[in-house]
């Protein structure tokens, strides 16, 4: 029958009992195929992770010149990963890093959520803010 009509036998699935076949246009189904995927793969959202360092003992000026990137970053929808990043023997300042990050956390909370509090990996302690908005349509 697909021979008569010029066209291609096609197995749709092959794990059904009897196999699933389709009589159709073999390199339109792949083309209808990937453009498929293509919308499938535009409408998935993409999640950027933007960093901000700290160190235990951060001055205001330079809090207040992060805290305004991270808001900004919060409000084009993508995550904050902020760190304290203790060297040498500033690792005797644990508590200063997680008040710094806390204090962050709390500075930002009409725009963001904490997703993960303070926690200390080797020599920095991490803290993730996600976006409260969704994400802008571009």
């Amino acid at each position: 029958m697909a021979d008569e009509l010029n066209l291609d036998l096609v197995e749709i699935s092959s794990h059904e009992d009897p196999p699933v076949c389709k009589i159709l246009d073999y390199q339109k189904f792949l083309y209808q195929l990937k453009k498929k995927q293509k919308a499938i793969k535009a409408k998935t959202i993409k999640v950027v992770v933007k960093e901000l360092r700290f160190g235990p003992n951060t001055d205001d000026h330079d809090y207040n010149f992060k805290l305004k990137h991270a808001e900004k970053f919060l409000k084009d929808g993508s995550k904050v990963k902020a760190f304290v990043f203790f060297k040498g023997r500033s690792i005797l300042f644990k508590e200063k890093g997680e008040i710094l990050l806390l204090r962050l956390a709390q500075d930002l909370e009409e725009v963001g959520t904490i997703e993960q509090l303070p926690k200390l990996e080797g020599k920095r302690m991490t803290i993730f803010i996600s976006p409260k908005t969704q994400r802008k349509k571009n």
